[in-house]
């Protein structure tokens, strides 16, 4: 097998002598590439390894993005007033990095006024198109209708 690490000749040695290599400078053997030919095989302390391993998944876990998705609730007779209160809510949490799930609530007839339901939606996605785009159109699910708008990226 091949052996390498700090400190150490580098070269191809038989088993044993690269365990007593491993002893002699009071490191672990630890195999790095068992499909490589001839095998490689690393002199390390394995606790510290293993230690550096999880610090890089933690500093990697810590870098990655959590995605928050806020909800605004419509009816499908909202008001003007109303309409212009949530679409501000929606620009605060677009520029906040959140995505945004717009749905019109369907209560009992109301169901007839799907059309006005969609309307508004699409409306709603027209006046955030700088703040946000839409990744999701309008779609009909039981009474609700929804509509999902992520952040645009800043430069």
């Amino acid at each position: 097998m091949r052996v390498v690490g700090d400190d150490i000749e580098q070269g191809v040695y038989s088993l044993e002598k690269a365990l007593e290599i491993a002893r002699a400078a009071g490191l672990d053997l630890v195999e790095i590439a068992p499909n490589a030919d001839p095998p490689v095989c690393k002199v390390i302390d394995y606790k510290k390894f293993l230690y550096d391993q999880k610090k890089k998944q933690k500093e990697l876990k810590a870098k990655a993005s959590k995605v928050v998705v806020k909800e605004i609730r419509f009816g499908p007779h909202t008001d003007d007033h109303d309409f212009n209160f949530k679409k501000n809510h929606a620009i605060k949490f677009l520029e906040d990095g959140s995505k945004v799930k717009a749905y019109v609530m369907f209560r009992g007839r109301s169901i007839m006024f799907k059309e006005q339901g969609e309307i508004l939606l699409l409306r709603f996605a027209q006046e955030l198109e700088e703040y946000g785009k839409v990744e999701q159109l309008p779609q009909l699910e039981g009474k609700r209708m929804q509509m999902l708008l992520t952040p645009k990226k800043k430069k």
